[in-house]
């Protein structure tokens, strides 16, 4: 198949020449093959020609979640993975959440033997601990060989030290990145919101910004210990920010993400009692929004996730002290990064990551596998309910305005749009 691209303009910082200007992309077998300001259509040759057309190196999302297995009325990995391209990513990590847990090598294997035919690429992590109970290390190294990129008990909180410090040491033997949820259960078993003037006010149960920092900082300890490879998925605080930026700065290998919620939602939104602003880490205050922002522009924070999680109605619409956790957000990310700091900043971000995972970079240059999204910054709209692609709606940015909407995505010889 050949596709031309016309008239997009490019973001890509590693190509300073075609950086921020307006050229035609050709792709002839999955390869691009021609970069020009004019290139001429030929027959049989698919044109893509879209209003104020912008195109970045694919985007790529370090923490998403589906149901399948176990969980398929909340989202399959066939729909998943087409939610996940139309919002404008080439590729997601796929976290642990699954029932069964992905602790063996066969079942890495079954995740991408089912998704090897998407667009989207899926990229699965297995899990810590067998069962991600947090009781015995995994099968690591098979499910390594498998094709694990990395390995996470979800946001089940390593809470045995040695555990964690066990994982770190063997995973050095293949260079495997672990994470590690920044959370203290013990200090908020029943937790429902985050700890303050709202928490008190609404009379829910907190959860302080103290049990991230805590962990944050007994994690960054074993670290410093062992060597390794730490990543800190979704962080919500400030002192964490902190507590990573002082551990980067003395060399530890540690990265980190902040939920696409967590830059813009605060803990006010909760005054409703409306279970869709229930997440974990909970939405804090203004002053740990402005943290993480701050933390974002310095470079301390590495990723921003959509930190993906369908639910099944039933397991929102509930008294909310029973009503689980999580928020869907693969389709709001990109509208939301896009208001805050504008298209060349969004789309740089969301392009980071894969390094990290092991995997390759990419680029938009000749002789490179495509591998792109394409968008339009400028548009407008405000989110509803038809706009949602997840079979789960449990969304808190409905009747949100939006800013930029995804055309699509190109990934070797397959195309979304």
């Amino acid at each position: 198949m050949k596709l031309l691209i016309k008239s997009a303009t490019i973001i890509d910082k590693s190509q300073t020449s075609l950086h921020l200007q307006q050229r035609d992309i050709l792709i002839e077998k999955g390869q691009i093959t021609a970069i020009g300001k004019s290139i001429t259509a030929e027959k049989k040759m698919k044109v893509l020609e879209l209003e104020n057309l912008y195109v970045s190196p694919g985007w790529f999302d370090s923490s998403v979640s589906f149901g399948e297995p176990g969980y398929e009325e909340r989202e399959t990995l066939a729909n998943g993975l087409e939610v996940a391209g139309k919002s404008g990513f080439t590729g997601i990590v796929l976290n642990t959440n699954t029932q069964p847990h992905p602790d063996t090598g066969g079942d890495i294997v079954f995740l991408k033997e089912t998704t090897k035919n998407h667009c989207t690429a899926l990229y699965p992590m297995g899990t810590v601990s067998l069962e991600s109970k947090g009781k015995a290390l995994s099968e690591m190294y098979d499910m390594y060989l498998s094709g694990a990129v990395a390995f996470s008990d979800y946001k089940n909180s390593l809470d045995d030290p040695n555990l964690l410090k066990l994982a770190l040491l063997y995973t050095q033997n293949f260079q495997s990145l672990v994470y590690s949820f920044p959370q203290d259960g013990q200090l908020n078993p029943k937790g429902q919101m985050h700890e303050g003037e709202v928490s008190l006010r609404l009379g829910l149960r907190g959860i302080p910004s103290l049990t991230e920092s805590l962990r944050v900082a007994r994690d960054l300890a074993i670290l410093e210990y062992t060597g390794g490879k730490l990543h800190i998925p979704t962080i919500s605080t400030g002192a964490a920010v902190g507590l990573i930026g002082a551990a980067k700065k003395k060399g530890l290998d540690v990265s980190c993400s902040v939920a696409i919620h967590h830059l813009w939602h605060t803990d006010e939104a909760l005054d409703g009692f409306d279970s869709a602003f229930k997440t974990l880490p909970p939405l804090r205050d203004k002053r740990e929004v402005k943290a993480l922002l701050k933390g974002l522009r310095d470079g301390v924070i590495d990723y921003v996730t959509s930190d993906h999680c369908p639910l099944d109605v039933e397991e929102k619409r509930r008294e909310f002290d029973q009503a689980a956790f999580g928020a869907i957000g693969l389709e709001e990310t990109f509208g939301i990064l896009n208001q805050i700091f504008g298209p060349e900043m969004a789309a740089g971000i969301l392009t980071r990551g894969r390094e990290r995972f092991g995997l390759t970079k990419t680029t938009i240059e000749v002789g490179q596998q495509a591998n792109l999204t394409l968008f339009n910054p400028e548009a407008d709209y405000t989110l509803t309910q038809k706009d949602l692609m997840s079979t789960s709606s449990n969304s808190m940015f409905l009747g949100i305005p939006l800013k930029g909407k995804v055309y699509g995505i190109v990934r070797g010889d397959k195309s979304l749009f």
